[in-house]
């Protein structure tokens, strides 16, 4: 998983696993007298994207004896409902003690990456990449912008550290669009090399800052017409990237302007989870069967 810092992610797991388990799984501690070999499935339960399998894999190595986990596909793969996803063999145990939480991550990122796959089918054919934004899960963005990517968009800034992004209450903040855009030429050519975006809700705007040398124009909800005389406007000397309520049924108009980026807050402040079950087996099949099967 690029771009995944696996040591503090083992420790989020540890603690989310915490989190749920307290000081004991009552239920399990109940109804089960011995902790009995166990063959489990996760099944997909809808058509999409799969993204999240080696997240749900070391959730399962985290809270008991070790689990037989295999992948029967890949993150990025596009699944059907019925297919199975991964198999459990081991800790009847501790297969319950992971399931939610492991469920929970799988189904999040999966359903992140599935609905960044209907956006980025919705522009086939142009040139516009579909981006997210830094509307995400505090301490859990580098799992949900992942999910973004195996969904086939790309990732806007990871941080506040990564891009200057100078928006409405910066230029507010700093007396005016010129001045807010300045002082960030100013202050990268003296201190740190980074790309500079800047929003803008009228043309008038961006007439004023085509020429500047910043990178990347925001177009913030703006008319498709005039989308399309920004794209003229521009003509190449700056990158065009359209935000604003865009939705499914909307990208596609967008996109044809000829804009660079189309930025999706949706992508992952409203990504429905995806439908996901792990079941126990009935009856075990020999050991090692269940995963060749």
């Amino acid at each position: 998983m690029e771009g995944i810092d696996r040591e503090n992610l083992e420790e989020r797991i540890a603690s989310a696993l915490a989190e749920d388990i307290g000081d004991g799984d009552v239920t399990v501690q109940s109804v089960t007298e011995y902790d009995e070999h166990s063959q489990a499935e996760i099944i997909a339960k809808q058509d999409g994207i799969v993204a999240g399998l080696e997240v749900a894999k070391m959730v399962f190595g985290h809270s008991g004896p070790p689990l037989d986990t295999v992948k029967k596909v890949e993150d990025g793969d596009r699944v059907s409902s019925g297919q199975q996803l991964m198999t459990i063999e081991g800790s009847g145990n501790t297969i319950l003690r992971s399931e939610r939480t492991a469920l929970n991550l799988l189904g999040r990122m999966s359903g992140i990456a599935t609905l960044t796959g209907q956006f980025v089918d919705a522009v086939q054919g142009t040139d516009t990449k579909i981006l997210d934004t830094r509307k995400t899960t505090p301490l859990w963005r580098d799992l949900e912008k992942y999910a973004v990517r195996t969904g086939g968009g790309v990732n806007h800034r990871m941080g506040l550290y990564d891009m200057i992004l100078i928006k409405e209450n910066h230029i507010r903040w700093a007396g005016g669009l010129k001045k807010a855009v300045s002082n960030a030429l100013n202050f990268r050519s003296a201190n740190r090399s980074v790309n500079i975006e800047v929003e803008v809700q009228t043309l008038d705007e961006l007439r004023e800052i085509v020429d500047t040398g910043i990178e990347r124009v925001l177009l913030d909800n703006m008319p498709v017409d005039e989308i399309k005389e920004a794209v003229n406007m521009a003509q190449g000397k700056v990158q065009l990237e359209v935000s604003g309520g865009v939705t499914l049924e909307t990208v596609r108009e967008y996109a044809e302007t000829g804009v660079d980026f189309i930025s999706v807050g949706a992508l992952t402040h409203s990504a429905p989870a995806f439908d996901i079950s792990l079941l126990f087996r009935e009856e075990n099949l020999p050991p090692g069967e269940l995963a060749a099967k």
